[in-house]
């Protein structure tokens, strides 16, 4: 198999840096959609065929699966003296055609290139996640960069192409070329949070309802007492359920992939490492428009599981101003290594607020047709609502 990145084909469009920047508020931060556009302009994104107007959201750009799949033995990393070809040259079993479509399979690891390809500037790097739909039907995915030494980053100065992990844990999954799995945030300059900057937005904003804990982080506790009338506090995924189309909206009957979980007399409930859970946030969540935030996924201080593979969170989420008042965080769950016990308002992840570059355009829910705005407990936009 051979190569297929190629550092020529990419323009240097470092010198153009300083006319883009000069309308900006903030020299540093996370780039919001007309900055996101402005890179396509600039050729610092592109794809042969072009990208799609509606893969820019708020805060991140959706990232589509190409015409092959490869099969793989295990997951790896290029490494900085490596390509992500030649370990597939040494790695693939076989070839999968996603023209027409084609199932993933439970259990295993598959790497996609994907259709979109960088020329960053020096200052701008790219970090990624799942989409929410994607971590909510348990597919785990993770970018991967030519010569790189960490998933789902891709380094400032970047020029070439994209490739996904893709592994379904408990539903199979039918994919095709243009299929949208993942996403890509851009960042300019260093991270920059703080807890007192977390503290300053809760007084200005309310970023929770209720009293905010802010330790390295917002942290959002669950919610094990579910819905007055129903007692409903999650799902349980059933395996051998059968197939998700990934790109079918609101087709699939809940009660043939998932067990509803109710509320009881403990406030708890035992995670067993082998199952996959679809659960809330006890506080209503927000993200006020001059920020975006993420989901830290795992965190060994407040217990051995994982919650969130899709951490993103759009600048407008939860904001009464884009119809979101009231919107919890859905998080998905899985133990790591034994069970483990959780109690209703027990701390179980952290958002990390990072400011934008400037004020965006356009909110998440407002005109754009958002899944997941103004939500309580939810599951994927492939389920039939009840």
């Amino acid at each position: 198999m051979t190569e297929n990145t190629n550092q020529n084909l990419f323009p240097d469009t470092d010198a153009q840096t300083p006319q883009r920047a000069a309308g900006q508020t903030h020299a540093v931060g996370i780039l919001p959609a007309h900055g996101i556009a402005n890179m396509i302009r600039d050729g610092q994104i592109w794809a042969g065929g072009g990208i799609d107007d509606d893969q820019i959201q708020p805060a991140s750009l959706d990232l589509r699966l190409a015409e092959t799949a490869y099969r793989v033995r295990a997951s790896f990393l290029p490494g900085a003296s490596g390509s992500v070809m030649d370990k597939i040259g040494k790695l693939a079993y076989h070839k999968v055609d996603l023209r027409q479509g084609a199932v993933l399979e439970t259990g295993c690891v598959y790497l996609v290139p994907l259709m979109e390809a960088l020329a960053l500037p020096e200052r701008t790097a790219g970090f990624a996640n799942p989409k929410s739909s994607t971590g909510r039907i348990d597919v785990f995915t993770r970018l991967i960069t030519d010569f790189g030494s960490a998933f789902d980053t891709v380094p400032a100065g970047y020029k070439g192409h994209l490739y996904l992990e893709v592994s379904p844990r408990t539903f199979p999954i039918l994919v095709r070329a243009g299929s949208r799995l993942s996403q890509l945030r851009f960042r300019r300059g260093s991270p920059s949070y703080s807890d007192a900057e977390t503290k300053r937005l809760h007084e200005e904003t309310g970023l929770v309802n209720g009293a905010a804990n802010i330790d390295q982080g917002l942290g959002v506790s669950i919610d094990l007492r579910g819905d007055a009338q129903t007692g409903l506090v999650g799902y349980r995924g059933k395996r051998h359920a059968g197939l998700i189309d990934v790109d079918q909206k609101g087709a699939l009957p809940v009660s043939q992939y998932w067990e509803p979980i109710y509320h009881d007399d403990t406030n708890e409930i035992i995670l067993d490492p082998d199952e996959f859970y679809i659960l809330a946030s006890r506080e209503a969540v927000t993200i006020p428009a001059s920020h975006a935030a993420e989901m830290v996924p795992f965190d060994p201080l407040v217990g051995e599981f994982r919650v969130h593979y899709a951490g993103f969170f759009d600048p407008g989420f939860g904001m009464n101003e884009a119809g979101g008042a009231g919107s919890r965080a859905v998080l998905e769950v899985r133990s790591r290594e034994v069970p483990f016990i959780l109690e209703h308002g027990q701390i179980i992840g952290r958002l990390i607020y990072e400011r934008l570059t400037d004020m965006p355009e356009t909110l998440y829910g407002s005109g754009l047709n958002s899944n997941y705005q103004a939500q309580g407990l939810k599951l994927s936009k492939h389920f039939k609502s009840d």
